[in-house]
């Protein structure tokens, strides 16, 4: 931190008197800042972000908002921790003095772990697993256990689970309690049999929470979805040393935050994503939770080593005849029930060779669609699974471990339960049904396609898109691919364009 210290005119003088600016820690979600007024009204301009999207929101047309999130309050002068060093950089800018206040839960709100070393990680990983850690992963759990907190962002594929399991295994042998909290019932399942597949013997070690199971935190590893506990009082959370949230981008929902603030004594930080959402308030929010970002590598990087599969997209877009919608959701209805585009589907998933994931949004008016008409055309010898929310976990895991040994399935799956975290490394193809501009989600399903297997050279992403604009005026999906194709080009991903008459 840049310190510029004030003189002191006598012995008495406060610690206040002698710097612009005081941080001291509150807990392990927050500290508070104090400053003279002016001060504190710049670092809520700092603080103060527009949410992208607001004027779409309910609040915001009935002008009970402003669609703006602040993330310091004057009133109370607390911000969280994991923005502090913002404030050191934002501080020694502005050329104002800075200090932090000792007290009962120590000085800086981050401290360096001095005796963890990068060959010691090295070391240790090695040791607690039968595969190989890679050089990045090696940095990255280095640079987490080093600092206490962390928002480690790392592509789809690129060995999260891995890091985590490194992660959980240290805080376990130092006899700390550990909660994961992953977005699914399905990722309970894989991270639990991941653990094991390392090494570990995780039925010692860890609880599973979801829909059903007991919610009981007596185990030194706690392995839930956010929805099974963030209803619970803040007890619950208060014998946890460490807080890991798996895809982290989730974490910027109310449910999600007041799980993170309620661990107040959780000391270790750590989240875990492939992908944030481009916008500053959204990195802002997660790294207050957790701690600075670190990226820990790219899809690119990991194509090129051969870590992933190489990836080819191909941009199907299908003319139709022209159309005027008035609203998103009239043209998304048409779109999801052309009986054309969805025979198209069938037929190109029918014709495709190797594994093959159909993802799709909306259950009952496309899904089963899709499913009904692919699983009645299909040859008998070829399986064909349906996957939506309503399918158990134990039952998702099933199908993804059947899919492991095959060599032409197909799996229609909405994008809720399969286009984030599910693990299958034997999958060739991905077809995206339904339009999506969400960049986390159009990376994430990616994603699925990228994991190498035994028999498998290549991925091929088949992103169908719809031109039904009228006169000069793009649909609302057509600009939605638009989007995706930024994605790929930022990506760098490989991909060609190919019009199609629907007519």
């Amino acid at each position: 931190a840049h310190i510029k210290l004030k003189m002191r005119l006598s012995g008495r003088n406060s610690l206040e008197d002698m710097t612009d600016i005081t941080i001291k820690k509150k807990n392990e979600v927050y500290v508070t800042v104090k400053a003279e007024p002016a001060i504190c009204q710049e670092l809520t301009d700092l603080f103060t972000f527009d949410v992208p999207g607001a004027k779409f929101m309910p609040q915001y047309r009935s002008k009970y908002w402003d669609g703006k999130i602040r993330l310091f309050s004057p009133a109370t002068g607390e911000v969280y921790g994991g923005l502090v060093d913002k404030i050191v950089n934002w501080a020694k800018k502005s050329e104002y003095s800075l200090e932090f206040e000792n007290n009962k839960h120590y000085g800086t709100p981050f401290e360096e772990n001095e005796i963890i070393s990068r060959e010691g990680v090295k070391d240790y990983m090695t040791r607690i697993s039968k595969y190989k850690p890679r050089d990045y992963q090696i940095d990255a759990v280095y640079d987490a256990l080093k600092y206490n907190r962390k928002l480690l962002i790392s592509p789809t594929a690129s060995g999260k689970s891995m890091m985590i399991y490194a992660v959980v295994r240290y805080f376990v042998e130092t006899k700390k309690k550990v909660l994961l909290i992953v977005p699914t019932t399905s990722l309970v399942e894989q991270m639990y049999k991941d653990f094991e597949d390392y090494g570990w013997n995780a039925d010692q070690y860890c609880h599973r929470i979801y829909s059903g199971k007991e919610k009981t935190n007596e185990n030194p590893v706690t392995i839930t979805t956010w929805q099974s506990v963030y209803k619970l009082k803040r007890p619950f959370f208060k014998d946890f040393d460490v807080a890991i949230g798996d895809e982290a981008h989730l974490f910027k929902s109310k449910s999600l935050v007041s799980i993170m603030t309620k661990m107040d004594s959780a000391k270790y930080r750590y989240g875990f994503t492939g992908t944030l959402d481009g916008s500053q308030t959204h990195k802002w929010v997660l790294e207050g939770l957790f701690g600075p970002s670190y990226k820990v590598t790219q899809t690119k990087e990991l194509i090129d080593k051969g870590h992933l599969s190489k990836l080819q997209i191909r941009v199907l877009i299908l003319k139709h005849t022209d159309q005027k919608f008035d609203t998103y959701e009239d043209e998304l209805q048409y779109i999801i029930g052309h009986l054309k585009r969805n025979r198209f589907i069938r037929n190109l998933v029918l014709d495709l060779k190797g594994n093959s994931l159909i993802l799709f949004s909306r259950v009952a008016t496309h899904g089963q669609i899709l499913f009904d008409s692919i699983n009645s055309s299909v040859q008998s010898n070829r399986k064909v699974f349906y996957v939506h929310g309503g399918v158990e976990a134990q039952e998702r895991e099933r199908i993804r471990e059947i899919t492991e040994q095959e060599r032409n399935a197909i799996i229609v799956a909405s994008y809720g339960t399969f286009s984030t975290g599910i693990n299958i490394k034997n999958l060739h193809n991905v077809i995206f049904a339904s339009p999506s501009k969400s960049r986390i989600r159009n990376l994430q399903s990616i994603g699925r396609v990228l994991r190498t297997g035994d028999n498998k050279k290549k991925a091929v992403l088949y992103d169908i898109a719809d031109d039904i604009s009228y006169k000069s005026r793009k649909n609302y999906t057509l600009n939605h691919l638009v989007e995706r194709v930024k994605i790929y080009n930022e990506e760098k991903f490989n991909y060609e364009i190919i019009q199609i008459n629907l007519r």
